[in-house]
């Protein structure tokens, strides 16, 4: 956008406006084929994406709140899924532990944009055990060692109440698939709905 600076808003505005938006192909969704929960359909999607040749399909943006309830976000890895949760890592010192620490929730988007799809995880968020935090230091490289005490370093979940899945459409007409907590297990709504 570097030829775009200095320009008033009103042309910036008709920049963005005219910058190509939803290029990618979107897989067919088939709601028959919806799994009972957000994991599995998460799994299928980030393997989709890897095959698709989308770069780092385990890059998300992590929100949380300061301590006046601003937002704040940022980009990282996510480290692993599964039925307790979404896991992302870091130091306790950081930024996003001391938000954490103080507001124990957070949400995840994924975008993979070959594919035209999104994924929202939003819930609280709870530290893994010692040993889990210590091993996902370890495997970390020597070079992103150096310097990080196992006590400082902390791996975290995001327990879902809510993941929505999103898939573009360049009509406009797009698909949300929206998992939520319950009592038993997870609802799922799908809109628009499709057989």
């Amino acid at each position: 956008m570097s030829a775009q600076q200095g320009l008033p808003s009103s042309e910036v505005s008709r920049w963005l406006r005219a910058q190509p938006a939803l290029t990618g192909a979107a897989p067919p969704l088939v709601r028959a084929d919806l799994p009972d929960d957000p994991v599995s359909l998460f799994l299928d999607w980030i393997g989709k994406a890897a095959t698709a040749g989308v770069p780092e399909p385990h890059v998300a943006t992590l929100a949380t709140v300061d301590e006046d309830g601003m937002p704040d976000a940022r980009s990282l890895i996510l480290k692993d899924v599964d039925e307790r949760g979404w896991a992302f890592a870091g130091a306790r010192s950081s930024r996003k532990g001391a938000q954490i620490g103080a507001h124990p929730a957070a949400a995840l988007n994924f975008w993979w944009q070959p594919l035209l799809r999104a994924v929202r995880v939003r819930g609280r968020v709870q530290e893994a055990s010692a040993e889990e935090s210590a091993a996902d230091l370890a495997a970390r490289s020597a070079a992103a060692r150096e310097g990080v005490t196992p006590g400082e370093w902390v791996l975290w979940r995001i327990i879902a109440t809510r993941v929505e899945f999103w898939q573009g459409s360049p009509e406009r007409d797009h698909t949300r698939i929206v998992y939520e907590r319950t009592e038993t297990g997870w609802a799922c709504t799908m809109t628009p709905w499709m057989d």
